[in-house]
């Protein structure tokens, strides 16, 4: 037996039609609301996919504010130095579109934000996300599409901001030896690996 969805009529059927509300939510630009939701997060996930639909999603965060709000319809997010793969930026060179959830810590709602973005070079914006005494590499422009809050029940039924769930560090993943096992670098161990992480966190943030 398939128990596979195949069409959208089915999935209307299981979840039934959405409330007014959930309806009417979504805007088309950045008012007030989202400006002061950008300028107190610390923290976004950028969702991206390439021409042929394969998909990524990579964590951008810096202080409160990183984002720079150019108007109701552009914002900037700074490209800060990374491991160099360039995965979201390829991936926006071939398709535009982009996706964007934002957080703030303690706070159960998410701020959704939808679009097409662009790289620029443009050193105006650049000088205006300096951080750490340095310009980021470029910045990644989105011109808005769709604005809206995202209900915070995900957020709640997982207990993420709640330190009472949280796991014991000493029980935590080592992101150390998930690379060395992943990457398989000849020579090179977890100690080393996780050593040059540390250095990497310490000495080349910006």
């Amino acid at each position: 037996m398939d128990h596979k969805i195949s069409s959208f009529a089915e999935l209307r059927t299981l979840f039934g039609k959405p409330s007014e509300l959930a309806k009417r939510k979504v805007i088309t630009y950045i008012d007030e609301h989202c400006q002061n939701y950008i300028a107190q997060s610390p923290f976004l996930i950028l969702s991206t996919s390439d021409a042929n639909g394969y998909s990524d999603a990579s964590p951008r965060g810096d202080a409160q504010g990183f984002v720079l709000v150019l108007d109701q319809n552009r914002i900037v997010i700074p490209d800060r130095p990374g491991n160099k793969r360039m995965d979201s930026l390829k991936n926006i060179l071939s398709n535009p579109r982009v996706g964007l959830l934002f957080l703030i810590p303690g706070m159960a709602e998410t701020l959704r934000v939808n679009g097409k973005a662009s790289l620029t070079l443009d050193p105006v914006l650049l000088e205006k996300m300096i951080a750490g005494g340095k310009k980021p590499l470029l910045g990644i422009e989105v011109e808005i599409e769709e604005c809206f809050i995202q209900c915070g029940k995900a957020l709640k039924r997982s207990g993420l901001w709640n330190p009472e769930t949280w796991t014991d560090k000493s029980s935590l993943p080592s992101g150390a030896e998930i690379l060395a096992a992943h990457s398989k670098l000849p020579g090179t161990t977890a100690v080393d690996i996780k050593d040059r992480l540390e250095d990497g966190y310490k000495n080349r943030l910006y």
